[in-house]
């Protein structure tokens, strides 16, 4: 009996601590709940959608009352909204029911990061109308390029069991302006097309829709031949066509909302339209003519990544220029953010800007497949926008990636942004608690472009972790510099595609025949000599430069103006050339790696420091990442260096770290299974 109370003593005096312990799975989502009184939530109408903003609001909204006004008038705000204040309440006014949704999410927002509500007037019109997920999950559970486990999606289960994750999943990504998501990979299995398989996606459908989210799918271009026994799927053959055209008329019929297919064609081996001699045209727009009638649209990757003897970098805009206004106004080309695929850093793709007559998409990629995956803390946000913000100069100076893309400078029916989402089925979501803040920075960015990486660093971790000054303010700044320590302590100066084709986690610059294909080589993208480094894509070499409007073309093509984050991409430099900062090109290499190295360890004294601030279970989950991501920083910066220099044969700098290994001994390194869910 002694025994009993004194562990009944010990558990009452550990609740405290129990009931601070936090595993990330409320995301950013830890509003109040403090509960308020329903006469103070005043809205003017009933919905599923309203019902949802009614219950957010009265079950966690702290201020004076709030009125839900939806003013049908409010066109121009699309599915923005108002929020305004007075001495008696605050008015929130939008056109449509999920405008409505998104501002009690808004005001929210800014009562748990302390913003002061008293004399507010907001104004907000989303940058893009389709915000869109795409998640790369396959039917069997797994994610392709997916870190935090298995899908969210139980296939074997739906449509007769729902996850409660799917409603909040909806809830998350409505929290930030996310409305729409393509449940399957691109690397499409036609079987999601069959009915057994519709009737699970109208299921999941059903749940997403009072949150503003409409579901899309990946459809594999041979899926008539494939599913009903068609001779082909030509885009041209009639029978193709009017197969296509019951497909979404079945569609539509369970899922009226329906909003389209993303298609990956021609690219690593996908079936598509040239197969049969027609176009990427050809093939869009037979989907597009099928979904026309209902309002769905088409969005077409431009990742064209198929053998050639050219530059990789040039595919896309050698396809897809000549085919521009050749597409209907239901298709969206979606275009990876830079030309290769998806490096921690790469200039934006030149196909942006390029095509004259066709809408154009940016799909980026959240889920960090070339970053460290999840275990490596690299917030995305100074990589999404410095895409966004580059100047294209396609339409004179200010041409930036955001207007082309946003109907600023090229009005489109349907303006839209695209990213390769991180979840899984993990507790926490997404692998590691800081990669939740790529997920919220996507949608944030998705909403309004023009907010900046150091507002969403603010906003996130207020709502994630604390208000606390002394929290935010050190964690803000490791969040800010850890994209640039990334690509210091992996591919400085413009290196790309350097990894390990295995898993795309660890170094591989050794690489060079593993593979049939020259572009599934290191050797290719870095072209290390006795001579120097880089590929050369200037005048005297693939001609890339030439895709880029003018003056970029002339910028990037000369080697003294080029600039030094991406001179390797450009240009193939001697290794005693001198940079701007005066040392040269070999030593300036050595110092980028060490410093990325030197980043990452200033991160884990940073994160030590604020034990006092988080509850234990996530400190100390991320201070083992931290531990394992300051590891494979030293591993990247070691094997590049030592390989490097068997062909500089230059000494690394005095004082930056020696390796502890030899090259050989580095190059038999395999990353531990256990960085795989």
């Amino acid at each position: 009996m002694k025994n009993k109370v004194k562990i009944s003593i010990l558990i009452l005096s550990l609740l405290p601590l129990l009931a601070w312990a936090e595993d990330g799975s409320r995301l950013w989502l830890r509003f109040s709940d403090k509960p308020q009184q329903s006469k103070e939530i005043i809205t003017t109408h009933r919905s599923p959608t309203m019902d949802i903003a009614e219950k957010e609001l009265a079950s966690h909204w702290n201020g004076k009352p709030v009125e839900l006004r939806l003013d049908k008038k409010l066109k121009r705000l699309k599915d923005g909204y108002i929020i305004q204040s007075d001495k008696d309440k605050i008015c929130l006014s939008a056109g449509k029911d999920a405008g409505l949704l998104y501002a009690a999410y808004h005001l929210l927002r800014l009562q748990q990061t302390g913003v002061d509500t008293e004399n507010l007037y907001i104004e907000e019109i989303p940058s893009y109308d389709v915000r869109i997920l795409n998640h790369w999950d396959n039917l069997n559970g797994s994610i392709e390029r997916g870190y935090a486990g298995r899908s969210l999606w139980k296939w074997e289960e739906l449509p007769g069991k729902l996850s409660p994750r799917y409603q909040e999943y909806a809830r998350a990504n409505a929290s930030v302006g996310i409305n729409a998501t393509v449940l399957n990979n691109v690397n499409a299995s036609p079987q999601i097309l069959t009915g057994e398989y519709l009737h699970k996606v109208k299921a999941l459908a059903d749940i997403f829709r009072p949150y503003g989210i409409k579901v899309y799918l990946s459809a594999n271009f041979s899926s008539p031949k494939v599913l009903d026994g068609l001779p082909d799927s030509d885009p041209m053959n009639k029978e193709v066509r009017a197969w296509w055209k019951n497909k979404v008329k079945e569609i539509y019929r369970l899922i009226p909302d329906f909003g389209g297919f993303l298609v990956k064609a021609n690219s690593e081996g996908q079936p598509g339209p040239q197969d049969y001699g027609r176009t990427h045209a050809d093939g869009a727009n037979m989907l597009a003519d099928a979904l026309k009638p209902y309002g769905g649209i088409v969005m077409w990757r431009a990742f064209v990544y198929s053998p050639t003897k050219d530059d990789r970098a040039k595919q896309a805009c050698l396809e897809f220029m000549p085919l521009d206004g050749q597409f209907r106004d239901n298709v969206i080309i979606q275009i990876k953010n830079g030309p290769v695929d998806f490096q921690p850093r790469e200039p934006f793709n030149p196909l942006f800007g390029s095509l004259k007559k066709t809408a154009e998409m940016v799909e980026f990629q959240i889920t960090q497949e070339y970053l460290g995956f999840s275990n490596h803390l690299v917030f995305l946000a100074p990589l999404f926008k410095e895409v966004l913000d580059s100047d294209t100069y396609s339409d004179g100076s200010g041409s930036t990636v955001a207007k082309i893309t946003d109907g600023t400078l090229r009005p489109a029916k349907v303006t839209a942004i695209s990213g390769v989402v991180n979840t899984g089925d993990d507790v926490n979501w997404c692998g590691h608690h800081f990669a939740q803040s790529n997920w919220y920075t996507f949608g944030r960015l998705a909403w309004n472009h023009q907010l900046t990486s150091e507002q969403i660093a603010d906003e996130w971790i207020k709502m994630t972790f604390t208000p606390d000054e002394a929290f935010v303010k050190p964690v803000k700044e490791m969040m800010l510099t850890s994209r640039e320590a990334c690509v210091d302590y992996m591919m400085p100066l413009g290196l790309h595609h350097i990894f390990s084709s295995n898993h795309h986690y660890g170094p591989g610059p050794w690489e060079e025949q593993l593979h049939i294909r020259r572009d599934w080589t290191s050797r290719y993208y870095h072209n290390a000599d006795a001579e120097g480094l880089g590929f050369d894509r200037t005048k005297t070499g693939s001609n890339a430069v030439a895709q880029y409007f003018p003056p970029l073309d002339d910028t990037y093509g000369n080697i003294v103006t080029c600039p030094d984050n991406l001179i390797l991409w450009f240009h193939h430099v001697p290794w005693k050339y001198k940079m701007k900062n005066g040392r040269t090109m070999w030593d300036e290499l050595c110092y980028r790696y060490d410093a990325g190295v030197k980043q990452v360890r200033e991160y884990q004294k940073i994160w030590d420091s604020m034990q006092p601030y988080v509850d234990e279970q996530r400190f100390q989950e991320v201070q083992a990442k931290l531990r394992l991501h300051a590891r494979d920083a030293v591993w990247w910066k070691d094997g590049c260096l030592l390989y490097f220099q068997t062909y500089s044969n230059l000494p690394i700098p005095y004082d930056i770290e020696r390796s502890a290994y030899s090259l050989e001994e580095i190059k038999k390194v395999r990353p531990d299974i256990r960085i795989y869910k």
